[in-house]
Formats: C-alpha cells, structure tokens, sequence
C-alpha cells in the first residue's frame, strides 16, 4: 500500500508540472505574438512618421530626410567638407635649428644612450590624402562652413557629378530654405530634367540669403533654364556655362530678363559662355535688354555669335525705336502717372446735381463755397509766409548760437528748434494732399507749405537717405525720327563679353559706334548715375588684331576700364628718349 501511495503521489506531483509547463508555454507565445506584432506594426511601410521639424544643421537634417525616404545608408550621400589646397609653410631656418640645438645640448649634457628610432622618421607629406577603393566616385555633398566647428554655419554647397533625381531634390526643397547662412549653390554635371528644375526654382526664391546659383556642364532637353530668373527669383548671379543651350534657351532667357510688362529686377551678372548661342539667340537676349535695367554682366563667350548677334546687341546699347507694343505701354504708363494739376476742377457727381440744372451750371450755392475756399486758400499762403520767415530767423539764431562756446548760449540753442518745429508745423498746413502724391519722390528736398509723414518725422534731414527710383525705360526723353520714338538704351550694363565669337570688321564697327554714343550721352550729363559699358571682351574674334576699328575701339575702351591708370608724363619721355 505504501508502495502505491507513493506511485500515486509521484505521478500527481508529474502531472500538475505538465500543467505548470503548459500554462508558461502558452504565456510565453502570448508574449511573442504581442511583440511580433508590434514589431511588425513599427516596421510597416504605410504608417506615417512622426513629423520632423529642420534644425538648421544641414548634414542631421539631410541624413534623416534621406531615411525616411526609405533609403539605406550606403545610398545616402556623404556630407563633407570641402577639401582646400594646403597652405605652404615656409622652411625651417638653418641658423635659428643649430642655435635650439646647441641650447638643448647645454641644458642636458648627457645624451640618451638609446635614441628613440620613431621620432627620427620623416612625417607623412599633407599634399594628398589617402582613400578607400572607389570613395572618388561614390556621390557626396561638399560644403563650406564660416567656422568648421559649427556645422550650422554652411554658406556654400557643391554637388558633382552624379545625378539629382525628383526624390533628392525634394530632400534639398526640406532642408535648404532652413539653413540661414546658405548663399551659394555650385552643380556641376548633375543632369538635370525639366521637372527638377522647377522644382528649383519653386523653393530657391524661399532660401533667405542664396543669391549665387552655378549650374555648369549640366545638358537639360528641354532647356528650360529660364525658370530660375522668374519675377520672383532673388539670385543676383546665374552662371549657365557648358550647358549646350541653343537659340531656344537663349529665346526664353531673353523673356525671363524683359518683356514689356514684366522685368527681372535683381539679377546682375548672367554667364552664358561655352553654349551653342548664335545670331538669333544673341537678338532674343539683346531683346531682353531692352527694358532689363538691373543687369551689369552678360557673358556670352565661345558661342557661335556673328556681325548680326552683335548689331543688334550695339543697338540696345546705343538706342532703338519703339515698337507699336511699347508705345502703347507707354502711353498707358504716362496716363496712369498723369500730371499734379489733374483732378483740382471737377464737376460735381450726378447725384448731388439738380433736376432741371445742367452739369455745367453751378448753383450759388457751390460758388459761395469756392469764394471761402480760395479766402481760405489765401489765408494759409501768407501763414506760410510768415512761418518761412520766422524759419529763416530761427537758423539765423541756430547759426549764431553754435558758434557761443557758454553753456548759457549753449542750452539756449537747443531750445530754439522746439520753436523751429512749431513754425515748421504751421507752414506746412497751407499745403494739399494732391500735391504730396507728386511730390514723394523728392524726399531729400522738402518744399515749403508741403505735409511730411510720419516715417519723415522721425528722421532729421540729415540722416535722411537719398532715395534714387529706378525710372522705367518706356518713361525717358524719347526723340522723334521718321514717325519713330526713339530712346537711349541700355547704360546700366557694364560688363560685356564677346570673346571667342564669329564678329568680324562690321560688327565691331557697330559696337564702336555704340560705345561713342554712350560716351558723348555721358559727357552731356553733368552728374551722370549711368556710366555705360566700362568692360568689353572681344579677344579671339574673326578680326585681326592690325585692325583700324579694333584698335580703335580697345583704344576707347582702355580709358574706360576702372583699373586704367594713365602713364605718367615722365615715364612717356623717358621711352621716347630710350
């Protein structure tokens, strides 16, 4: 009996650990399946990430952009800092190594019996730097800091040599317009399709400081380069070089500088060199030049360009009819400016006239109120006239009491222009509202009897700026020639490059003309803003350089160029003498 109790007992001891074993098997698979699953929900595709605000750090930012465009980190392009050449140091001095020599054998007269055999070996050479198998061609992102140590003050990127697809470009749309310091974009050979580019330029207008864009060695089909230099592209500089452009790109470039109605008002310098530009893109960009008032540098070196590119080029620099276009521009311009004494006589509106009067009958009553307002009128002319007055005796008395060098006269004078403003305040009430709409321009000179606002209160006359308005080219002196409007043309450029081009002996000829013109326009004008063409690159052209108008013109040029220094008179006879 006791041999089968303890069998009994043996067996139920067995069987509830069975049970014990099943019961942890079945929670152990309920604790995997919950963690599978969540697993699986972490690493589902279709579920949204969290958003990610931009730090300004460009390398943190793009890395995370990248993975979460689901690409792997041997695909992620590197950033780096851009390599620089070494900085050459000068060799160490022979006398000055002998003298530490001698010292350190002075302060320790026993040599080391056993010399260190590292410290005798040669440093390695800084003028290259080793690299793994294939690092050159694996695709990174170079920039340039203002302090290398703070990767948050990037000014510069450079991208080169492999291809920015929509999904790159969608990164750069996230993480360029955040990085506060960025001024100058450089790609080279980076492939770009019509659709990249403008996506460019839907977010480059948001970058704040990016006024530098190079895009060279790059061949887009569709060239439609004309895209960055919209009405609302900030860059300043736009170079093209190398891109293959043809007569087609040149023919929206010239559109996106100028058209009748619309004007690139903040790019000044274009570089157009190493295309396929010939005489009718040369006269689509000339074309843009007509009413563009903004660009100082055109380059359009080794192109295919001939007499007839640069004809039409001298005429936008010189001056040029009209078209039926831009006169009638013009005319709307004019009527929408006006005159100041436009709107001072008007017939009262049809409501307030009566029934059975004509409108060009004025009841007594409307008489008797322009009777008082001309009594008014002329009350206020000779307040006015008392206020210039005691303006005048009031800087009579300024002048007097700054030359006193007492504190008494001293604080006496500063008293005075307290009362000069008063004085001020009532000279200028005799004047009207309709008189200050002409008159904002002039905010340097402040006419008698005319209100200032607010923002002229708060600045005395001598901090105020000079303001200098950009006149619209439609708005200058025209001249009238056979039935023709003609006005000056282009002045503003000052930088123009035709080397390496097809123009022979005519078309220089017309450029020399136009020059001449710009010239003898600039020695009328006393004081002139614009200077003309200063610089003109015409080196490597179909034209001997024995050539009479070629000389001629580098003749004229040669004084024109800013860094031209006449040779002194001494040094004249002293050649003529040798």
């Amino acid at each position: 009996m006791s041999s089968t109790g303890g069998e009994t007992s043996k067996m139920n001891s067995f069987v509830k650990k069975v049970k014990m074993g099943k019961r942890v098997e079945k929670m152990m698979k309920d604790k995997s399946g919950t963690t599978t699953g969540q697993e699986i929900a972490d690493d589902d595709p279709n579920k949204t990430p969290e958003p990610y605000t931009c730090t300004g750090i460009f390398e943190a930012d793009f890395t995370e952009f990248c993975r979460r465009n689901h690409l792997k980190d041997n695909e992620i392009p590197a950033v780096v800092i851009r390599p620089k050449p070494p900085g050459i140091q000068p060799p160490p001095d022979a006398k000055s190594k002998d003298s530490k020599d001698s010292k350190d054998a002075s302060k320790d007269p026993t040599p080391d019996e056993s010399p260190d055999t590292g410290s005798q070996e040669d440093p390695p050479p800084k003028t290259y730097v080793t690299k793994e198998k294939y690092a050159y061609f694996r695709p990174v992102i170079q920039v340039e800091m203002e302090n290398d140590e703070k990767p948050i003050t990037v000014t510069e990127i450079y991208i080169r040599g492999w291809k920015i697809d929509l999904l790159m470009v969608g990164i750069f749309k996230q993480c360029w317009p955040t990085i506060e310091k960025l001024s100058v974009v450089n790609l080279w050979n980076v492939n770009l399709s019509e659709a990249v580019i403008k996506e460019f330029a839907s977010f480059l207008p948001q970058c704040p400081n990016l006024k530098t864009l190079a895009i060279d060695g790059t061949i887009c089909v569709e060239e439609s380069w004309a895209l960055l230099i919209g009405e609302e592209s900030l860059l300043t500089s736009l170079s093209l070089r190398n891109n293959g452009i043809t007569d087609k790109g040149a023919a929206m470039i010239g559109k996106a500088l100028s058209t009748v109605k619309t004007c690139n008002k903040n790019l000044i310098s274009l570089n157009l060199s190493g295309n396929k530009i010939s005489d009718i893109g040369a006269t689509s960009i000339a074309q843009g030049l007509r009413m563009n008032r903004a660009l100082l540098s055109l380059s359009l070196a080794n192109n295919n360009v001939s007499n007839e590119g640069a004809k039409r080029l001298a005429e936008v620099l010189s001056r040029f009819p009209l078209t039926h276009e831009e006169v009638v521009e013009r005319r709307k311009l004019l009527s929408e400016k006006g005159s100041p004494d436009r709107g001072l006589v008007k017939s009262p509106p049809p409501s307030r006239r009566g029934d059975n009067r004509p409108g060009s009958v004025r009841s007594s009553s409307h008489m008797d109120k322009t009777d008082k307002k001309r009594d008014k009128s002329s009350k206020k002319k000779q307040d006015g006239k008392k206020g210039e007055k005691e303006k005048e005796d009031t800087r009579s008395i300024r002048s007097s009491a700054e030359g006193c060098k007492s504190e008494k006269d001293h604080g006496k004078s500063n008293k005075i222009p307290m009362d000069g403003k008063k004085d001020k305040d009532d000279a200028t009430k005799g004047g009207s509202k309709k008189d200050d709409k002409w008159k904002k321009a002039d905010t340097m000179t402040k006419t008698k009897g005319k209100k200032t606002s607010s923002k002229d209160k708060r600045l005395p006359e001598s901090d105020s700026p000079e303001m200098v308005e950009a006149i619209n080219p439609l708005l200058e002196q025209v001249e009238n020639m056979d039935n023709q409007l003609w006005i000056p043309g282009n002045r503003c450029m000052i930088n123009l490059n035709l080397s390496r081009n097809n123009i022979t002996e005519i078309g220089m000829k017309s450029l020399l003309l136009a020059v001449q013109y710009q010239i003898t326009l600039l020695n009328l004008t006393p004081s002139p803003a614009l200077k003309g063409i200063l610089r003109m690159s015409l080196n490597g052209n179909a034209v001997k350089k024995t050539d009479e108008t070629f000389m001629k013109l580098q003749e004229v040029l040669l004084t024109r160029d800013p860094y031209y220094k006449p040779p002194e008179k001494g040094e004249d006879n002293q050649s003529l003498a040798g």
